[in-house]
């Protein structure tokens, strides 16, 4: 069971009522695609957060536009909140009706509607998601490369502006949506931005509603940038004395201005839960996984230059792997860390973090918060895109211990407190939901979040798109 909101959370929770009439019209509207089941709200009623909630008074399993707007526009009808559903990986509660409402699931809309090789972009359905879209689109030699480690959904993906592994490269969501496909809290369709590679025509729509999390309006068709699938990939993991040791280098690769594709963190506790969940015989030591992109040349010449780096740093036992089969077993203990951290203590539930900061900021505030997760005596795992300075710290606790909940709150506030100071960010990739708003409040200030309430009001009066996130009306 997930543990209840924390307390500054609690006004949120303000239930609207749902009438019965609109579940009849949704019925009529939508028939056996409109649930009222417990076991179907329940499972829209929750993501990847340690938040709970009551569920939605319904779920509307949309299948086109139209449907969307359809079901908005019958939820406006009686200010009823909509919340829009993929495939519930987020991680900061956007999922949760935290004033009741329903679930529009837009997974059943999971058309590749246009590859456009020629021009390295294609147009999809809110409902695709990024491995549907890769497997799609490797035929022509193209990728998509933003990678959140969950094969979560482009139209979460968009409304959370996620990145992921491979950000340091290729960017996250916002540098990647060229344009959008909306349906706004009066069930009209509007079209953002288009599939030219930049634009000065009026305000930038495209990006308002990218990271957006539902309060804008429900995203249902998403253009993209595509990427030629390097002619030579490589990958390597390698162990340091230290922590500090690892950051030192990913720090010197990232300011020596090398095309690193990847390289992530994992510290020696992570790894210890990766070898047990997964059988693996990885050294028990801080460890970076690294990527390497390019012609067969400039990978080499990539990988060398790094080894060096590594060297000095006292980096050692690097393995290299060349073959998808073989970079995938690499892989695998960044892939898994989530999962073995959470079967390491069964029953558990985790505090997950989410800040960045400058990369010359990076070790300063990287190794204060381990010392601090140390002294705390809380379990916890330690996993971080650190090439553009994202890491996040899991607090493993028991749902049931206000105690460890409260120790876990109080790091994660220290984390942020400290990230903000080095002129970062309490949220990387994300998003504010539900448990970080705060946190923006202290990031950007009074007189920003007061425009963010402007908008917000502006374009949703009623406050019926997934109201209750990321600020408080």
């Amino acid at each position: 069971m997930n543990a209840p909101l924390p307390p500054h959370l609690l006004p949120e929770i303000v239930q609207r009522d749902t009438p019965q009439a609109l579940i009849d019209a949704l019925k009529t509207r939508f028939a056996e695609r409109c649930s009222t089941a417990l076991v179907v709200r329940e499972q829209h009623g929750r993501d990847e957060s340690s938040f709970t909630a009551p569920p939605p008074a319904a779920v509307v399993f949309a299948e086109s536009t139209q449907d969307v707007a359809d079901a908005v526009k019958l939820a406006g009808q009686f200010s009823v909140p909509v919340i829009a559903f993929g495939v519930g990986t987020s991680l900061e509660g956007h999922l949760l009706a935290v004033q009741g409402g329903i679930s529009i699931d837009v997974s059943r809309m999971n058309q590749v509607l246009a590859v456009h090789a020629e021009d390295l972009t294609a147009t999809v359905q809110a409902g695709v998601t990024r491995k549907q879209l890769n497997e799609a689109v490797k035929g022509a030699g193209l990728f998509f490369p933003i990678d959140p480690g969950a094969d979560a959904t482009l139209g979460g993906m968009s409304a959370t502006r996620a990145s992921g592994t491979n950000a340091v490269r290729y960017g996250t969501m916002r540098e990647n949506v060229l344009a959008l496909e909306v349906v706004t809290a009066a069930g009209s369709v509007i079209r953002t931005g288009t599939r030219a590679k930049k634009s000065a025509a009026g305000y930038d729509l495209t990006r308002l509603m990218v990271g957006s999390e539902g309060t804008l309006g429900v995203i249902t068709e998403v253009t993209v940038k595509l990427y030629p699938l390097p002619e030579a990939i490589s990958a390597a993991v390698c162990s340091f004395p230290s922590i500090e040791a690892a950051v030192r280098t990913t720090i010197e690769i990232i300011q020596l201005g090398v095309p690193i594709a990847r390289v992530e963190l994992i510290d020696a506790g992570t790894i210890r839960m990766v070898n047990a969940h997964s059988k693996l015989g990885l050294r028990e030591e801080p460890m970076l996984l690294m990527e390497f992109h390019g012609s067969p040349n400039s990978v080499k010449e990539q990988a060398e230059l790094v080894q060096e780096l590594a060297g000095g740093h006292g980096g050692n036992a690097f393995e290299w792997a060349s073959t998808p089969e073989a970079r995938t077993r690499l892989w695998t203990a960044r892939h898994n860390a989530y999962f073995a951290a959470i079967q390491s203590r069964p029953g558990c539930r985790a505090i997950s973090t989410d800040t960045c900061v400058p990369i010359s900021r990076l070790a300063d505030c990287l190794l204060e918060s381990v010392l601090e997760a140390d002294a705390s005596g809380l379990p916890y795992f330690l996993v971080g895109h650190v090439g553009d300075g994202n890491f996040h710290f899991g607090y493993l606790i028991d749902p049931h211990s206000a105690s460890e909940r409260e120790i876990a709150e109080k790091l994660n506030h220290q984390l942020v407190a400290r990230a903000l100071r080095l002129e970062g960010t309490c949220t990387g990739e994300h998003g504010i939901g539900l448990g970080k708003m705060d946190f923006l409040l202290s990031e950007t200030g009074g007189g920003a979040v007061a425009m963010m309430r402007a908008i917000k009001q502006a374009l949703d009066p009623q406050n019926i798109m997934n109201p209750g996130k990321i600020f408080s009306l």
